[in-house]
C-alpha cells in the first residue's frame, strides 16, 4: 500500500492496519527490493531458484542505470555470495575442462542440473531444467558461470562478495 493509499483510507475512517513489511534477508528478496552495492542502488527485476535434487541456490538479477549484475546467494557450509555479469565467451557443448578468457585460466569444478523457477523478468525460465558448470581461476578470486538452456549456453564472471558489503531496502 503506498502512502497516498494510506492517507487516503485514514480520511475515510478504515482502522484497518496496513499490511506489514516481510523482513527481507538473501533467501527472501523480492522483485521491486533495492540492494546497494558499491555505493549503488539496483532494483531486483528478478528472481532464479535453482533446485537440484533438493540444494537450492538463487540468483537475483539487479539493475541500475545501464548496468545488470546478478547477485548469487547459496548456503554451503556457510553463507556464499556471489556477484556476476555476463560475458561474452562462444562455449559449444561438450563443455571443456579449462576455459580462457581475458587472459586467465579457469579450471572446472562443480558441475550438475537443476530445476529452475523464476519471477519478474526471469519467468520465461519457470520450470525448465538447465545445466551447470563452474569454473575457478588458479587464485580462487574469480569464476566463470557457465548455464545451459537447451542449446542456449549462458557464462558470467563472477567474484565472491561479504554479507556486510550489501544493504537490502524493501521495496514492497
Amino acid at each position: 500500500m503506498g502512502v497516498f493509499s494510506r492517507i487516503m483510507t485514514k480520511l475515510k475512517g478504515d482502522k484497518t492496519p496496513p499490511p506489514k513489511v516481510q523482513a527481507r534477508n538473501l533467501y527472501n528478496l523480492k522483485t521491486g527490493d533495492i540492494v546497494t552495492y558499491e555505493l549503488e542502488d539496483y532494483e531486483i527485476v528478478g528472481t532464479l531458484t535453482y533446485n537440484d535434487s533438493g540444494y537450492k541456490w538463487y540468483a537475483y538479477q539487479l539493475v541500475s542505470t545501464g548496468k545488470t549484475i546478478w547477485l548469487s546467494v547459496e548456503m554451503d557450509d556457510e553463507l556464499e555470495l556471489g556477484v556476476y555479469e555476463k560475458v561474452s565467451i562462444p562455449l559449444q557443448k561438450p563443455i571443456p575442462q579449462k576455459i580462457t578468457y581475458d587472459g586467465k585460466t579457469y579450471y572446472a569444478g562443480e558441475k550438475g542440473s537443476a530445476y529452475v523457477t523464476g519471477t519478474g523478468r526471469s519467468q520465461n525460465v519457470s520450470n525448465r531444467k538447465m545445466s551447470y558448470h563452474e569454473f575457478a581461476d588458479e587464485e580462487d578470486e574469480t569464476y566463470l558461470s557457465v548455464e545451459i538452456w537447451g542449446e542456449e549456453v549462458e557464462v558470467s564472471k563472477g567474484y565472491s562478495i561479504e554479507e556486510f558489503e550489501l544493504k537490502v531496502l524493501a521495496g514492497s
